[in-house]
């Protein structure tokens, strides 16, 4: 019996189109899904265990603890390929973490808080320190006021205020006082400072007021008082350590008070904060725990080093020095004072009572728009206790 030619052709030619739709479903595999698959392994160490954490600083002593973490336990992590990049400023800082391409950023409270009510994608899950900052004055300013000679007697006293009135009065022009955002716990401590002693100030140019509030990034902050006491004018600024101890070493300036002074709260006042993206909570939550775990830990360390000086004090200063080698070693020693005490890395879980004394204080000067609801800004479950085994 003949067999048809055209059968014999078409069972030639099924097995050929089903290995060519299997080709095509593995090409359309390939394609869409080793993107997906690169994109998560960004995130992922070549041990194929750890995630990665992008998180942003600002070269202050208010992240001290985030580089001696980095530095000294980032190897030890079992979670967090965790890696630190430094900003210029705090609005490229804001603007590269509202982007969502980064897990974590260290910001300044009320900063944080303005962020929140525009793009509510991130929660703060602890603190980077207490207190830490300060009010540095030009000699112009200086001759009026006569500070103490020693910085632990430098108190909030009413002379600075009077010093600012009637330099006022007599010029008719506003002292420029430099802060690092207007949106920082800075602006909010010298508007704390200002009202005790009925002394105004403004956050706009071209208002009569004795106090004229203006951005400074902190490393400019040495050169701009610097400049304007070259040109014979009163100049201050509140910072973050240890830019106000930068001035008093390096001999134009001098730190007129701290901020724990004028704003005193169990522990310390609040101040940069810790924040982590919803994404980054949702998707690498033992990862940002144990990053949190390590920043406390290196808090510990620059506490135990602040005590005991020598080699242990001179550790965290290489520390800080190698990724912010502005910061002198004088200053920074300064700043860690364990007399003074006016900056601290103890007791940084979230605290809601402390960032409500900011919030209400920066709502009422005018500094942020509106309040946040702190139980929706804030995740308690970053609470770390160090003396607790384990993540």
């Amino acid at each position: 019996m003949n067999s048809d030619p055209s059968r014999d052709t078409g069972l030639l030619i099924l097995p050929h189109l089903i290995l060519r739709t299997i080709f095509r479903l593995i090409l359309i595999g390939i394609l869409v899904f080793v993107p997906a698959l690169l994109l998560h392994l960004e995130d992922v160490s070549a041990d194929g265990q750890k995630q990665k954490i992008h998180a942003l600083y600002i070269p202050l002593a208010d992240h001290y603890a985030a580089l001696v973490a980095f530095e000294r336990y980032r190897d030890q992590m079992e979670h967090a390929d965790f890696q630190i990049e430094q900003m210029k400023n705090w609005d490229y800082l804001r603007a590269y973490f509202q982007s969502g391409e980064v897990d974590m950023a260290f910001v300044m409270s009320p900063l944080a808080m303005d962020m929140f009510n525009q793009k509510p994608h991130f929660r703060w899950i602890g603190l980077m320190h207490r207190d830490g900052n300060a009010l540095a004055i030009n000699d112009l300013i200086n001759q009026l006021v006569q500070l103490a000679p020693e910085r632990k007697d430098r108190k909030p006293d009413e002379k600075v205020a009077i010093a600012l009135q009637k330099i006022f009065r007599d010029t008719g022009q506003s002292t420029l006082v430099g802060v690092p955002h207007l949106l920082s716990t800075h602006t909010v401590v010298l508007y704390r400072y200002l009202k005790s002693f009925g002394v105004r100030m403004v956050l706009k140019p071209h208002q009569s007021e004795p106090v004229e509030v203006i951005a400074v990034p902190p490393p400019k902050s040495p050169a701009f008082i610097k400049s304007k006491s070259n040109r014979a004018q009163a100049a201050a600024f509140e910072q973050s350590l240890p830019w106000a101890d930068v001035v008093e070493t390096g001999g134009y300036g001098h730190v007129a008070w701290y901020s724990k002074d004028v704003m005193p709260w169990k522990y310390g006042h609040v101040e940069c904060i810790a924040l982590a993206t919803d994404a980054a909570i949702a998707d690498k939550q033992k990862a940002v725990r144990e990053v949190m775990y390590y920043i406390h830990q290196a808090g510990m360390d620059i506490e135990r080093a602040r005590e005991q000086g020598g080699e242990a004090l001179e550790s965290i200063v290489e520390i800080v020095r190698k990724h912010i080698p502005l910061h002198n070693r004088e200053a920074i020693i300064a700043s860690l004072n364990p007399e003074l005490r006016v900056i601290n890395y103890d007791h940084l879980n979230v605290d809601k009572a402390g960032l409500k004394q900011i919030m209400d204080l920066a709502v009422e000067g005018g500094i942020l728009k509106q309040p946040v609801d702190i139980d929706a800004f804030s995740d308690t479950r970053f609470e770390i206790e160090l003396n607790v085994a384990g993540l």
